[in-house]
């Protein structure tokens, strides 16, 4: 089991008080790891830093106002891809069976396309493979790098860690203007609205 992909769903989960009592030890995963060059360590150890640092409400606060609040940093891969149009549906049959192939179960309550999950079932997988996977969504992870770095938010330091790991470039973060206020509320009024009819919220992890 690589314990590095563990450490990774847990900073992108909720940040429950279990979650963030077990933050010394995922910082020592971190600090362990050889996949990680010092640049991402030492960002991932702010990250995990600050989720420490703040009282509980105020992560919970801070994770919730991020991840959310619209489409731009959705953990959820496929609604970047496909939003909540039929396709995304097909995808998720086909991701969920991929899971049942390798033997990974789903709880009732989680989505395949949860990036949280996506990271703990590459856990469970050779090095190899871990990698050709994110590869391939590497064109989402730099979209909620970038959407993360405008927001000046240290939980960037996830999604750039793992584009590194994936062979590809982190996203160059001098290239990226912060995010505004109104950009965040239009980004929020987007996600908001229902697709094909559906509620915004329709097939969200439940927490």
């Amino acid at each position: 089991m690589n314990l590095l992909f563990k450490a990774f769903s847990a900073l992108l989960s909720y940040p429950t008080a279990e979650m963030r009592e077990a933050l010394p030890e995922i910082a020592e995963v971190v600090r362990g790891s050889e996949l990680l060059a010092p640049r991402e360590r030492e960002a991932l150890l702010d990250l995990i830093a600050e989720i420490g640092r703040d009282d509980q409400l105020a992560a919970e606060e801070r994770y919730v106002d991020l991840f959310d609040r619209g489409r731009a940093l959705s953990l959820h891969l496929f609604e970047h891809l496909h939003g909540e149009s039929r396709d995304r549906g097909s995808a998720m049959v086909e991701l969920k069976q991929l899971y049942a192939d390798a033997g990974y179960g789903l709880t009732a309550n989680e989505l395949p396309d949860y990036l949280p999950v996506v990271l703990e079932y590459l856990s469970l997988r050779d090095l190899g493979e871990a990698r050709e996977m994110l590869a391939d969504c590497a064109h989402i992870l730099k979209s909620i790098a970038r959407s993360l770095i405008g927001r000046e938010s240290r939980y960037a330091a996830v999604p750039q860690a793992l584009l590194v790991i994936a062979g590809q470039k982190a996203v160059d973060a001098s290239t990226i203007p912060p995010v505004g206020e109104h950009d965040q509320a239009l980004d929020r009024d987007w996600f908001e609205q229902p697709a094909f009819g559906e509620a915004a919220d329709a097939g969200r992890t439940a927490r």
